[in-house]
């Protein structure tokens, strides 16, 4: 009898090393490639803000401002509300609905391309918009020439981040991550070639920035209309412009959302230009927050494995291997995280080299950089645990525990400690680390919280209200 428990116990544990062996596979597969491309393109405003920084500290400053304030608004809320196209995508694929994807893609087309477009006089208004909310008059002059060479690039957002939550969705996206990379390494020969060896200044750097990002979208178009998606994309269809209503809803939730943590930072940007030396402290601000950027954007790779993950099986409806996905995806981003922490911890007084020669811009990121550890370490929990939530179509709760944690707790705590507490940027940093941490816990309480079967009957309802047989389509 003893034996045979002890069979039992070793048939079980062999089963989930198994299980876990072939979760791990299917993370990295979805993983690896979303981080490369995330990446790679964050790596795009690094490249343009390294350059920016080399011919001068105003327009570095200036970039800084629109790419803090203006470019993260957009990208935030295109970003968010591209995560519907990831939450119906993946629980259509995982139910056996492919001609449906391609279906949700262009309707996600059609919501975003409205709302960039609404959204575009804030770029051409960069100007007095800055200067209404009180920066200073030399960087926001600055800050309304770059803004308008951005314009271009909203657009590109659209068909960047739906494709690429596409084509993820169906286990696709490795060549999304190829053409980011060969778009990364373009941009920074572009850039060499415009920047210094033509001397096209700030043109030239935002130029390259805009030709790189089309090229990497013009492939992904090549790729997706040459018949590599052939159960998924079926053409242009008049179906995309039928129940636009409910698709617009749940873009708006996952909108809000995701752009209520990316515009966290902007307005901790904006406050840092109130400062006594505004250049410096924006300058110093921005290169901490690209920094944590870059690393959130491999963070997003682990975001996109859960939502990929937990959205397939809702949408099979395998509770039991949702959650299970969810535990071994959110160990290995803390290990990550934790390998990150180290490296920031021990390097964290050389990062700012990268981004400037201004020796007192360096001084304030070498001061931050304990702070900026920290953030990467959270940095590996949180966006798993926002990628679960956009998988089981829970944007609107996290939304409401974005606004409690982040505007409620980590804005006016960073504003006591930057001015009341005479911290300066520090002050803002640390209040911006409560937020998010606050912010963890919740999501971590929500997850443990959730009842995964009554998600699977949500996911079925929802899939089912949409969807339309192939000759339903309306051509």
């Amino acid at each position: 009898m003893e034996n045979t428990m002890l069979l039992g116990t070793g048939e079980e544990t062999n089963d989930i090393k198994w299980r876990a062996w072939r979760e791990v596979k299917l993370m990295w597969k979805i993983a690896f490639p979303s981080m490369l491309a995330r990446v790679m393109s964050f790596g795009v405003y690094v490249v343009t803000q390294s350059f920016l920084g080399h011919v001068s500290e105003l327009d570095l400053a200036a970039f800084a401002l629109v790419q803090t304030i203006l470019l993260r608004f957009v990208n935030g809320v295109i970003l968010g509300m591209s995560s519907a196209t990831e939450t119906l995508c993946g629980q259509a694929f995982g139910a056996g609905q492919d001609h449906m994807m391609g279906i949700y893609l262009q309707r996600s087309w059609i919501v975003n391309f409205i709302t960039v477009t609404i959204m575009v006089p804030v770029f051409v208004l960069a100007t007095p918009f800055l200067r209404l909310i009180g920066e200073q008059e030399n960087i926001v002059v600055a800050a309304g020439k770059i803004s308008i060479w951005c314009i271009p690039f909203l657009y590109y957002l659209i068909f960047n981040f739906t494709i690429q939550m596409y084509l993820q969705a169906q286990l696709k996206n490795m060549i999304v991550g190829w053409l980011s990379m060969m778009s990364f390494v373009f941009h920074i020969f572009l850039s060499w070639i415009l920047v210094f060896k033509l001397e096209w200044g700030v043109g030239g750097a935002l130029g390259a920035m805009n030709i790189a990002g089309w090229a990497s979208v013009i492939g992904q178009f090549v790729y997706i209309f040459g018949g590599w998606c052939p159960s998924t994309w079926k053409g242009f269809t008049l179906a995309a412009f039928t129940d636009l209503w409910p698709v617009i809803k749940l873009s708006v939730s996952s909108g809000l959302m995701l752009c209520l943590e990316l515009w966290y930072n902007s307005i901790l940007v904006l406050l840092a230009g109130y400062m006594k030396d505004a250049t410096t402290a924006i300058s110093a601000f921005s290169i901490c927050l690209n920094i944590t950027t870059w690393e959130f954007m491999l963070c997003l790779g682990f975001l996109g494995a859960a939502c990929v993950r937990v959205s397939n099986e809702l949408g099979r409806g395998n509770a039991k291997a949702a959650k299970f996905a969810i535990k071994v995806i959110l160990s290995t981003s803390v290990l990550f995280g934790v390998f990150l922490w180290i490296l920031c911890l021990v390097f964290g007084h050389k990062i700012s080299y990268l981004f400037t020669t201004e020796e007192k811009v360096a001084e304030v990121v070498s001061d931050l950089s304990v702070l900026l550890a920290f953030s990467i370490l959270l940095n590996s929990i949180y966006p798993v645990l926002s990628g679960v939530a956009i998988g089981a179509g829970l944007q609107g709760t996290v939304a409401i525990v974005n606004i409690c944690c982040y505007y409620m707790i980590g804005i006016p705590l960073g504003v006591v400690l930057a001015y009341v507490a005479n911290l300066q940027v520090k002050g803002l940093w640390i209040g911006m680390l409560c937020g998010v941490l606050a912010q963890t816990i919740a999501l971590i309480f929500i997850t443990w919280k959730t009842d995964w079967e009554g998600q699977v009957n949500k996911a079925s309802e929802r899939l089912n209200r949409w969807f339309l047989k192939p000759s339903d389509e309306l051509n």
